[in-house]
């Protein structure tokens, strides 16, 4: 059969991965629903009520035929405004987000500086761009400024995450300013910091009290803090119309769920409502961590290392077994193997603390 030696390899290499429908009655530590929003029914019902306001409830095409519908420019027009942007676009996913931009905003005389631990979907992007990219160490702003400088390009463009998937580290603030000085256009991909970081928990612009401006481009996505699927960029209103017109995942696309955009856009409000109460709930589950490991959090993302991708998915079978959830990420997703943990807000205290010293005696 076809890709068997691959399948056996992987099988050997303990790398294989399968679907898996978990036991409900888990305690989730494993998912990006970092405040719980995927969980809570009336969010989806207030969507639905919403929706049925509307003559239709699916995109039926792309958006730059007749799919852009209302709820699709209301999201956009409210999450530009409550980041400080000109304008958004609602696009299906994270994964097309990033191709998006890379893939449209890279022209031929342009030049791609990306973080060496920029998300998959990014570093697949960069295939298209031949020589056009460079990699710059992860999180090094003195590298980035002196690449910058040599660079002859005629559009220098800079990637980076907001809070980085595996580690949960956020970018350094040094980038922002290296950026602006040397005059290049910066892409942040704020899929894990927006909703979690920030005062109104609008992401890593607001946490480092940076105000956007035109060369700042945020890319996020709502199936994570905002509990449903689908992404958004928001940028200057004339990136965004060449956008519309040069990003071909855009163009040829059907547009976005309409359903999943009524949801986030709920659930941005609901935010925007109560994160006062949400902030100080993602907070004290981070001091639980720093308590019972000693680990300091920069983020929602507790990254646990461990000697193995056997040993991963070792404890990761004994904390289910006890009724616990976890990921166990393993290489070539991460170049160490490690378990990632989400204290996310509808676990409960309780659990997260007797999970993470189930965890503790378990790895010492």
């Amino acid at each position: 059969m076809p890709y068997r030696r691959e399948l056996e390899a992987l099988r050997r290499a303990g790398r294989l991965r399968r679907r898996r429908l978990f036991d409900a009655s888990l305690v989730d530590f494993a998912s990006n629903d970092y405040l719980g929003l995927a969980e809570k029914p009336k969010r989806l019902e207030k969507a639905v009520d919403f929706l049925e306001s509307f003559p239709s409830h699916g995109p039926k095409a792309s958006m730059l035929v007749n799919g852009y519908h209302p709820v699709h420019q209301l999201f956009e027009t409210r999450i530009a405004e409550l980041n400080g942007f000109e304008a958004g676009i609602v696009v299906g996913s994270g994964f097309l987000a990033n191709l998006v931009l890379i893939e449209a905003l890279v022209r031929k005389k342009d030049h791609l500086f990306i973080d060496e631990e920029y998300h998959a979907s990014g570093m697949m992007a960069t295939g298209l761009l031949g020589d056009r990219v460079t990699l710059f160490s992860h999180n090094d702003p003195e590298e980035l400024r002196s690449l910058l400088r040599q660079s002859t390009a005629e559009r220098r463009i800079v990637a980076v995450e907001g809070v980085y998937s595996m580690s949960g580290e956020r970018v350094a603030r040094e980038i922002f300013d290296v950026v602006e000085e040397e005059g290049a256009l910066l892409i942040v991909d704020e899929a894990h910091s927006s909703g979690v970081l920030g005062e109104h928990l609008l992401g890593i612009f607001e946490y480092y009290g940076i105000v956007p401006q035109p060369w700042h481009i945020k890319m996020g996505t709502l199936g994570k803090a905002y509990g449903s699927y689908g992404a958004y960029i928001l940028a200057s209103r004339h990136i965004v119309e060449y956008l519309e017109n040069r990003g071909k995942p855009l163009i040829y696309s059907t547009a976005p769920s309409v359903i999943d955009t009524a949801l986030a856009l709920e659930n941005l409000e609901y935010i925007r409502r109560h994160a006062v109460k949400l902030r100080r709930g993602l907070q004290k589950r981070r001091k639980i961590v720093e308590e019972v490991l000693g680990i300091g959090m920069e983020s929602q993302i507790l990254s646990f290392p461990v000697s193995s991708d056997a040993e991963a998915v070792r404890l990761q079978e004994r904390l289910t077994q006890n009724g616990w959830l976890v990921g166990a990420i393993r290489r070539p997703t991460v170049e160490r193997p490690i378990l990632r943990i989400i204290p996310r807000l509808r676990s409960s205290k309780k659990e997260l603390r007797r999970m993470l010293r189930f965890l503790k005696k378990e790895t010492h």
